[in-house]
This record gives structure tokens, C-alpha cells and sequence, in this order.
């Protein structure tokens, strides 16, 4: 390709809406552009990036026996009720009606179609295991699309799904998929974790995300360099603290007045105690449709709620905090000072550690005053107890005891073990041996396409633009003759670039009538991992100037070789995904 012919508008200046290092540098080096919120256009530089991931994506898939299908976008609402996902979804389904009123909706995802599919075909144990997998576009309302390709409206994704005959099939075909996305993020030379994940509103049993680590990332990653534990933090536990304080004496019960003492804060600095110490008390509501009920929530004041561990164990659609009315009504106090002690009539959920607090200090369900010297096991009224905390770097690993750390990251493949969740609700069985009917067992397993190469940008660039990593970089060289007006400069150019061309090698020609500094600023924008310079210098000593994008380490090679030596350099490159 010649940089003349090629579609690439660059910007040199950072477009205002440009909110992570790979949306700046996608918008600048001319490979997107936004015509909407949350929805792109991909350019040929883009286009060719994300068909290379998708090519890395086919091959691991069907390697481990996938079958690439394609299901449509557009879903009828019918197959969504009957895996009772239509209202449970929620607001992030685009909804349509046709025009004989007939209710629709654009896919985020495909377990009721290929599922549907299945069901129709499959009747016997001998049709089983199936891998089926597509490449296709999923549709999802955000509330509010961010981070350029990295939360959208409109994505493309890889989804698989396997169907089994029982679960010791799901967790062959669940390893299966491991090691794929394993293998394809390697390719991808992506530096990632995979963590123990939440299932969401996909539903199922076990989940694990693969998490490129960058400091941009949306989801944050508890992990313990000890024993390799590692989850999303949603996901994450940890030891019990505060164990060896239950050998205190328990002392009698008081309250204490605090006039005007509503925050964790201001509670310890009057009463003069630490954090730990307090019960934080909170309203919230579980919410299913038009109904809701109010549950109240205890943990230590130096801890937050994990909103998704609540939200499974209550098995709730939605979760929310109660406003200042419904607190008041429900503890006789303004917020601040509600307590569990003497509440009545609502549920209650206490934090695991919250039994190991001795003599404590919470609301007392009366404005301006709270209890001090409270022992949940003797004061509080009979409760449930869970792991509802949200783990900080700096807990104690429940498998080891170590330290556990935290990490950002961005999730860009998503595995889950759904069992029978939808091919009981759905009807997909299948006669076994013996010729009993049982329900398939399922898994799902997603990869973000356009998710995967704004990560790659997050993990590989410097203050000059993109440094692809060769596998999935747009072109491999970038040919430059510094002097474009000089005839024998531009035929020695046009000679290397028919030669590479010859032999496979990915290359663009710039042959703009430019200067070399907006030549060589446009190679680092866009991330060529290896640019080929004609420099009138060096072609007086018969020799071309190779560089490396991503070391910054310059060879010079003769001419009459350097259509050798950039083949060996690429092969070498690729020794390290391969």
C-alpha cells in the first residue's frame, strides 16, 4: 500500500472527547471515528488490526474443534422470556417493535438463539459435545458509553458456547476454551491475568476473566503473588480480620451522645477510636420489577459493600440504596445514626467480620446519639451472616495469609460455566445412553474484539503514539525515502517496496510529497513496528537505516540486503507470540 492511496486522516492535535491513551491514539492515527456515543467507525488501518485478532481468534478456536456459525442480530422477544431474561436484562437491551407490533430485540449476546438452535437439531448423546462460535455484532444500551472502544453501544465479539452431555463435559470443553484464550492473548503479546469473576447477568456457576493489566483499566484485580489467587474485586475474598481482638473483656452497653455526628469520620475523631471499631449501618433496597424490600446492612466502618455479592446472595434484579425517608422509617433515625441494635420487623445481613468486633460503637436509632461497648453476638437481633465486603489491597489472602495486591485492568475475555441455566428454562435435552432425557450442559465464552486492540494501545505505546506488537500490527514496515523529489531515492524505494511485496512482507510506501519529520511522526503515530529509511547519508555509503519501533534501536544494513534482513527481523519478532 502506498501512503498516498491510503485512508489514514491524522490528527496532530488530542481531540477534546479522547478520554484514555488508546481512544487519543486510535482517533489520531486516523484508525476511528465516533458518530455517536458509543459507536464507531472503523478505518483501514483499524479494520486491518481487528481482522488480524479475529484471525488469531479463529485459529485457537478451531483448533480446540469450534465451529463457526453466524446467528442473526435481531432477536424476537419470545426466545428472551422464555429464558426470563426480557425483564431481567434490564435497560441495557435495545428494544424494538416491528410493524405488526411484534416485540424485538438487538442481541448483546447469544444464549437464547443458539440455544434455540440446538434444541431444534440436537435430540441425541452422540451429537454431544458441540463448540459452536461466531464473530459477530452485539448491540448494548450503556448508560454511558466511556473510554472510546472500551465501553460501546455497538462491538464486535467472538461468542462460543459449548454444549455437553454432563458437567465433567463442561469442564473439558470449559479448559478447552482456558487455553485458547490463553493462547490467543499470547499471540496477541498482551501482558494479562485471569481472575475469578462474578457471573453477572449472564448467569451460570463459574466465571474467570482475562484482564490486560494497565493503569486505565475500569476493573480492578485483588490478586496474591504467594499462591497465584487472583479475582475481579467483585469477586474477591479474604481472611477474617480482627480475630485476636475477641479475647478483649466484654464491656456493658451505653450510649454515648454525638450531636451532629453523621460520618464514619467524625464518629471516630469524636469518640477518639479507629474505624474498625465502628458498625456501619446501611438501608438498601432489593428491587424485582415494581416491588422492593428494604434489607439493612452491617459491616465495619473501615469497609465498603460489595453492591454485587449483596445483590447474588439477595438474588435480586437491582439494588439500591434507600433514600433519607425510607432510612428514617425503617430505623426511627435520620441517617447517620442508624444502628442494628433493637431493629425489628426488616432483614438483617451482617459482614463476616462483623462478629469478631468487640465492643464496638454503632447508631443508636436515635438522632445525635450512638451506642458504645456493642458485642454483636450478645446486642444485635438474630441475623444473617455473609462475606459482603469489598477486599482492599493490603487484606490477608484467604488460601495463604500473605498480603493480597490490586491491580487495574481491562477485561477482554469472559468465560462461564452456565450449566443447565437455560436449557432447563428453554427445553434443550437430549436422550442419553439409556434413552432418558436429560438437559444439555452449557458453557459461553466471549472475546471483545475492538476491546482486545484498544487494550493492546494501553500496554504498548510511548509519548510518540502506537507500538504494535507485530502480530496484530496494521502493516509490518513502513518504507521512507526522506526525499521524495529525488528520482534514483524514490526508484530505490519503489525497488525495496515491489521486492517485499514479492515475498509477503506487510509494507506501506511513503511516497508523500512531505517533509521527513511529518513522515517519521506520522511511522510513530500509527505504530509501524519497523521503519526502512532512505536518507541521502547513508545511500552514500550503499546502506538503508532499519529501526524498531518498539527498542528504538537503528541498524544500518546494505541495500542489497535489506529486504533479507527485514524478513529475518520480522520472523524473529513473531518467535515471541507465536
Amino acid at each position: 500500500m502506498r501512503m498516498s492511496q491510503l485512508f489514514v486522516p491524522t490528527l496532530r492535535e488530542v481531540p477534546a472527547e479522547a478520554e484514555t491513551i488508546s481512544h487519543q491514539y486510535l482517533l489520531r492515527a486516523g484508525m476511528i471515528r465516533r458518530i455517536a456515543a458509543g459507536i464507531y467507525t472503523y478505518l483501514p488501518l483499524a479494520q486491518r488490526v481487528l481482522e488480524k485478532i479475529e484471525e488469531i481468534v479463529r485459529e485457537e478456536m478451531n483448533k480446540q474443534g469450534g465451529q463457526e456459525l453466524k446467528m442473526p442480530t435481531l432477536h424476537p422477544a419470545e426466545l428472551w422470556q422464555e429464558s426470563s431474561r426480557w425483564d431481567a436484562y434490564g435497560r441495557e437491551l435495545f428494544r424494538l417493535r416491528d410493524r405488526h407490533e411484534r416485540d424485538y430485540c438487538l442481541g448483546p449476546t447469544h444464549e437464547e438463539v443458539i440455544t434455540d438452535l440446538v434444541r431444534r437439531e440436537v435430540n441425541s448423546y452422540r451429537q454431544l459435545p458441540l463448540l459452536l462460535y461466531q464473530i459477530q455484532t452485539k448491540f448494548r444500551d450503556e448508560i454511558r458509553p466511556r473510554f472510546g472502544l472500551m465501553r460501546g453501544r455497538e462491538f464486535t465479539m467472538k461468542d462460543l458456547y459449548s454444549f455437553d452431555r454432563d458437567q465433567d463435559g463442561l469442564d473439558v470443553s470449559y479448559q478447552k476454551m482456558y487455553d485458547a484464550y490463553s493462547a490467543i492473548f499470547r499471540r496477541c503479546a498482551l501482558k494479562f491475568r485471569v481472575v475469578e469473576a462474578d457471573t453477572g447477568a449472564i448467569g451460570g456457576t463459574d466465571s474467570h476473566e482475562f484482564i490486560v493489566v494497565a493503569d486505565t483499566g475500569e476493573d480492578e484485580i485483588i490478586y496474591c503473588e504467594a499462591c497465584d489467587y487472583a479475582a475481579n474485586v467483585e469477586r474477591a475474598v479474604a481472611a477474617l480480620a480482627g480475630e485476636e481482638d475477641t479475647a478483649e473483656p466484654l464491656k456493658d452497653l451505653k450510649l454515648a451522645s454525638t450531636p451532629g455526628m453523621t460520618s464514619i469520620d467524625d464518629v471516630v475523631s469524636f469518640l477518639g477510636t479507629e474505624p474498625q471499631r465502628l458498625l456501619k449501618t446501611l438501608v438498601y433496597l432489593a428491587i424485582d420489577g415494581e416491588a422492593y424490600k428494604p434489607v439493612v446492612v452491617v459491616l465495619r466502618g473501615d469497609r465498603e459493600v460489595n453492591e454485587i455479592k449483596l445483590q447474588n446472595h439477595l438474588g435480586c434484579m437491582h439494588l439500591a440504596l434507600a433514600d433519607a425517608q425510607t432510612v428514617e422509617e425503617i430505623t426511627q433515625a435520620p441517617v447517620g445514626f442508624a444502628g442494628p441494635v433493637g431493629l425489628k420487623d426488616v432483614r438483617i445481613i451482617i459482614d463476616a467480620e462483623v462478629p469478631t468486633v468487640v465492643n464496638g460503637i454503632c447508631g443508636a436509632n436515635r438522632a445525635d446519639y450512638h451506642w458504645i461497648n456493642v458485642n454483636p453476638q450478645r446486642d444485635f437481633p438474630p441475623a444473617e451472616i455473609m462475606d459482603l465486603r469489598r477486599v482492599a489491597a493490603g487484606d490477608k489472602c484467604h488460601f495463604c495469609g500473605n498480603p493480597l495486591k490490586s491491580d487495574r485492568g481491562i477485561e477482554v475475555g469472559h468465560i462461564f460455566k452456565l450449566g443447565t441455566k437455560y436449557s432447563v428454562a428453554m427445553d434443550a435435552t437430549f436422550l442419553d445412553e439409556a434413552g432418558r432425557k436429560k438437559p444439555m450442559v452449557m458453557g459461553c465464552y466471549g472475546i471483545g474484539i475492538p476491546r482486545t486492540m484498544a487494550a493492546a494501545i494501553e500496554q504498548n505505546h510511548d509519548e510518540n503514539g502506537i507500538i504494535w506488537p507485530l502480530s496484530i500490527a496494521p502493516y509490518q514496515v513502513v518504507i521512507i525515502p526522506v526525499n521524495s523529489k529525488n528520482a534514483e531515492h524514490m526508484e530505490l524505494a519503489e525497488d525495496l517496496y515491489t521486492r517485499m511485496n514479492r515475498v509477503g512482507i506487510e509494507v506501506v510506501l511513503d511516497d508523500r510529497d512531505e517533509r521527513a519529520g511529518v513522515k517519521f511522526n506520522d511511522a510513530d503515530l500509527i505504530g509501524f513496528p519497523l521503519r526502512l529509511t532512505l536518507g541521502p547519508r547513508s545511500l552514500k555509503e550503499g546502506k538503508v537505516e532499519i529501526k524498531d519501533r518498539a527498542t528504538g534501536k537503528v541498524t544500518l544494513v546494505e541495500i542489497g540486503e535489506a529486504v533479507a534482513v527485514i524478513k529475518d527481523r520480522i520472523e524473529e519478532m513473531g518467535k515471541g507470540w507465536a
